[in-house]
């Protein structure tokens, strides 16, 4: 949650107006490939808050190799009306070294549902070592990338959907 809620303040510096839904805080159900879920009203919450939004940016932990499971189901709860053109950036931490597995598999999934994911992509490894006591990260170049990040994600929101 640390990168994401940076990435989150970076964009409103750069003027973004932005949202951050913590699927921690929700209840969501498991997606049973249905599109009514009545007893869940954070399902709407989710899905009115994406459709809404210009531009995504998802963080994800990576355990055993990919995308967390909890943001599978959520993104399995939306559906084409909700992600179609979104322009997309993906963030992933994980314990270990520094990979693009989760990346990657989120990729593919975004480009599914006809999302527009930028290039631009952040990975951070060893995550319980990755920011300090403010937050911040610790690695100059890491926070760097952050930056391209975010600057790529805004830049080609207006681009796509100014």
């Amino acid at each position: 949650m640390q990168a994401l809620e940076l990435a989150a303040e970076r964009l409103r510096l750069l003027g973004a107006e932005v949202t951050v839904l913590d699927l921690k805080e929700m209840t969501l159900p498991f997606c049973d490939g249905g599109s009514d879920y009545p007893e869940y009203p954070d399902v709407e919450v989710m899905r009115s808050h994406v459709t809404e939004s210009d531009a995504l940016v998802i963080a994800t932990p990576e355990y055993h190799g990919s995308v967390s499971g909890v943001i599978k189901n959520a993104l399995d709860l939306m559906s084409f009306d909700h992600l179609d053109g979104k322009v997309t950036g993906m963030i992933s931490v994980l314990g270990g070294q520094s990979n693009s597995n989760a990346l990657n598999d989120l990729r593919v999934i975004m480009r599914w549902v006809h999302a527009w994911v930028i290039p631009e992509q952040v990975a951070i490894g060893q995550a319980w070592n990755a920011f300090d006591s403010e937050g911040n990260f610790k690695d100059e170049k890491l926070s760097q990338r952050l930056d391209a990040f975010v600057k790529s994600l805004f830049q080609n929101t207006e681009r796509l959907r100014g």
